[in-house]
């Protein structure tokens, strides 16, 4: 057996893993690998570090590579250990991990992967507690918590890691301040009317700004921790928290000690072999070639497939350098620039601009040289940014398309007026994912031949989409059209999760068909892959158990999330919210000096009126739950459950003189009527008394708004994160229709909806009309699904005092005492 070549990576970061997984497709037992990681995790997608701080992903959704990718490739990996230095004659890397110990890896050739340093403005304070870079997994986490405990933030640069870090903040409940020294956003990428537009857009969201800033020094507080940014003309901005994002550096300090030749970087040669030392390479960010040192992925990336095919031994590959192009997604807003996007002497510029338009305003730039498109800024609309670049790296002469050019790829000829979309108007040729350089022709490819059907099945084998996500709408078109029309097997379901092929429908299916009544029960009739199932799937099952055989089958109260097992919701700091019911918005002053008494009595700290009309008690010890629950002496609001959460009210005809309908009595009789419903996910009606709507029925799952002939009713409405209007679906003239209807929406959603399905998807999956069909046009099927839900509603006990019956165990809220040692 021929002994392996030694390979060691110092770095492991995305440009550095991507080498690797180039190289293991083409000589995967080649080399004996062994990486260095300074930090205490697998590879992970630095890219999406901001929705990790807005709160939109976690940090297990953005890992690339897993623990057991390097266990499965042999990879030796030492994480959280930091390379001190490397012996170039002894062919040594020396490196210290965590806990103190010194680790020694002997190499026959070397990666240098270290990426870049965060730039800190040299000045006074810039050391303050309080005062952080954005890069990586710690910096974020500390910036989520001083979110939850400080209240004033200023991120110092407005460039594109800046803004995201702004947008983050925000989520996160901080007033944010943007000094940026420049006089627009992000001029790298932008011109000035992009960049203006975009500050406009981030403003109206309240986003605050100071333009051509310049940040003097930092200014403690009493605690020693940052309190203020002070700028050169004397003002001052209050700051708990102080952000830099104002630039990157190559990180060559191991390669200066390694006496290696650094010029803005660790120069290279076209094969990524550093000019001093052929057995050492260098890609990524801390790489310098040709004079560029790049921080954009899609050159990194090319940087790895050539340093992978020479490590390979094949010789053939050379990196040229790359023309770049940057697409992006600033919170919610597209943004697209390529080439000489500025323009200048001896250009042409075609602009289209609707600052007015529909999202924040559009605007487009082109800029032509000797009739050749050299330059692009796209704001608002960037779906032919693809095509515009492929314009601008071909070469090719427009004049022939220029009174065209500016309505994009598909006004060309009679294309787009088919009904085509940008996906079937494509070569196979044209790029898709500008960072990992998969075209069209290799997404379809792997989408037939491995028989794949959803995003991330086709990220995981192409890795289209799967870093800065920006095409990710044009992945799905591609998706959609190839698995959907010109596919011709049967496309597969998506299972429920990972420990079982079947998708949500089956295991429904199985569990009505077959009479199953027991979570452990369905995992044996599908034969699970798993034989106790995970955190995805078992509260799936128990929901679709107790909704489809609510006297029969037994709730299984393991099988439920930590909320619906204490029947409140944890907080952060480990204390529970309280929210008594209060039908249809109602309360007495009774009630009102019970929550006064009970507030006193365990010292709750926070008293808070929600948006649906109720009160909530925040910070409850977990031991005082029950107590708290019995002084207040009313119903179970269900606030952590997936069930009829809320029904909000206007006062209506009682004491509006606007009122058309008496809305708070129709209210309070939805309410009596669906308290303890569970669901697929949670549930929120409306009653309004008029069609001013001030209960807000349009984004509810159920809203009623009151006519002068009686009530309209609509569905499927979301206010969350994506706001989505209900649907019209019928009017109707009195209160009992309004219950019976209703009903049958519910029933028909309880037992055909999917976990963690809301009334808006599933209306969506299904379609309107087989909603209207089954509840509107097919009286006795309607009538029969109200008379469903009601039987299963009739006896449904109060959690917060029937324990028994409802299957809540009195052991949780018993305080663990430790035993004496």
């Amino acid at each position: 057996m021929v002994k392996q070549s030694r390979l060691v990576m110092v770095g492991n970061g995305m440009a550095g893993v991507r080498a690797l997984e180039e190289l293991l497709k083409i000589a995967p037992d080649l080399y004996d690998i062994t990486v260095f990681g300074a930090e205490p995790h697998p590879n992970y997608n630095r890219i999406l570090l901001s929705p990790v701080l807005a709160g939109e992903q976690t940090l297990e959704e953005i890992v690339l590579n897993d623990w057991s990718w390097y266990a499965d490739h042999h990879i030796t990996l030492h994480a959280g250990c930091t390379v001190t230095h490397v012996d170039r004659t002894r062919r040594t890397v020396h490196g210290v991990a965590q806990d103190g110990r010194t680790v020694e890896a002997p190499y026959d050739r070397l990666i240098l992967a270290t990426g870049s340093n965060p730039f800190m403005l040299p000045i006074p304070g810039r050391e303050l507690p309080g005062v952080l870079a954005y890069r990586d997994i710690a910096d974020t986490q500390a910036m989520i918590d001083a979110a939850a405990s400080y209240k004033h933030a200023v991120v110092i640069g407005g460039g594109l890691l800046g803004l995201e870090a702004a947008n983050g903040l925000m989520k996160r409940g901080m007033q944010v301040t943007v000094v940026h020294a420049g006089e627009w956003l992000m001029e790298r990428q932008l011109d000035d009317v992009a960049g203006k537009l975009l500050q406009q857009s981030l403003a109206e969201r309240g986003m605050q700004f100071l333009m051509q800033a310049q940040t003097q020094e930092l200014v403690a507080g009493g605690d020693g921790r940052v309190a203020a940014v002070r700028f050169k003309d004397g003002s001052e901005v209050p700051a708990q928290l102080v952000v830099m994002a104002v630039g990157i550096r190559p990180n060559t300090a191991l390669a200066e000690q390694m006496h290696l030749h650094v010029n803005r970087g660790i120069v290279v040669s076209d094969t990524l072999q550093t000019v001093t030392d052929p057995r050492i390479y260098a890609v990524g960010e801390c790489a310098a070639h040709r004079g560029i040192a790049y921080g954009l992925v899609a050159p990194l990336f090319e940087q790895g497939k050539v340093l992978a095919n020479h490590l390979a031994e094949w010789g053939i590959g050379r990196y040229q350098g790359s023309l770049t192009s940057t697409k992006l997604k600033v919170t919610g807003i597209d943004l697209f620039s390529a080439g000489d996007f500025q323009g200048g002497e001896g250009t042409e510029e075609i602009v289209l601009s609707d600052p007015h338009a529909e999202g924040g305003g559009v605007y487009k730039k082109l800029v032509l040289k000797d009739d050749r498109l050299v330059g692009a800024c796209l704001y608002g609309d960037t779906v032919d940014g693809s095509w515009y670049f492929k314009l601008l790296r071909d070469g090719r002469s427009v004049a022939d398309i220029r009174d065209r050019l500016m309505f994009g790829e598909s006004h060309l000829g009679d294309a787009g007026h088919q009904g085509q979309n940008k996906a079937a108007a494509m070569a196979d040729s044209d790029e898709v994912c500008g960072c990992n350089g998969v075209t069209k022709g290799q997404i379809c490819k792997a989408i037939k031949d491995k028989g794949l059907f959803t995003l991330d099945e086709v990220r995981k084998h192409t890795k289209a989409s799967a870093s800065c996500g920006s095409c990710t709408g044009l992945v799905e078109q591609i998706l959609m059209a190839t698995a959907g029309g010109d596919y011709s097997a049967t496309p597969k379901t998506k299972p429920v999760c990972a420990c079982t092929d079947h998708g949500h429908q089956a295991v429904r299916e199985a569990i009505r068909t077959h009479r199953l009544l027991t979570v452990d029960g369905v995992f044996r009739f599908l034969e699970w892959k798993t034989p106790n199932g995970c955190a995805t799937c078992r509260p799936a099952v128990n929901y679709y158990l107790i909704s489809t055989w609510p006297k029969e089958a037994r709730d299984d109260p393991q099988s439920r999330f930590i909320n619906e097992r204490s029947h409140a919701n944890i907080q952060k700091d480990g204390t529970y919210s309280v929210v008594p019911r209060m039908w249809g918005g109602e309360t007495s002053a009774a009630e009102l000096r019970r929550i006064a008494d009970v507030v006193d009595k365990y010292q709750i700290p926070t008293v808070k009126v929600t948006g649906g009309q109720r009160i909530d008690l925040l910070g409850v010890k977990k031991e005082d739950l029950v107590n708290v629950w019995r002084d207040i002496g009313m119903p179970c609001g269900h606030a952590y459950a997936k069930a009829l959460r809320t029904v909000k009210t206007c006062v209506g005809s009682e004491w509006c003189r606007m009122g058309t309908q008496d809305s708070t009595q129709l209210g309070k009789d939805l309410e009596h009527a669906f308290v303890g419903m569970y669901a697929p996910h949670k549930v929120k009606f409306a009653v309004s008394g008029c069609p001013r709507n001030c209960a807000e029925s349009g984004i509810k799952d159920v809203g009623i708004i009151g006519v002068d002939s009686g009530w309209e009713m609509y569905v499927a409405g979301n206010g969350g994160i994506k706001t989505e209007v209900a649907q019209f679906f019928t009017k109707l003239k009195t209160a009992e229709e309004v219950l019976e209807y209703t009903g049958a929406f519910m029933q028909l959603y309880r037992l055909e909806g999917w976990y963690l399905e809301r009334t808006v998807h599933f209306v969506a999956r299904v379609g309107l009309d087989y909603v209207k069909r089954r509840v509107l046009q097919d009286a006795p099927g309607r009538q029969a699904l109200w008379r469903e839900l009601q039987d299963a509603l009739a006896g449904e006990p109060d959690p917060w005092f029937e324990f028994e019956p409802a299957a809540v165990d009195r052991r949780q809220f018993i305080p663990i005492t430790p035993i004496p040692a």
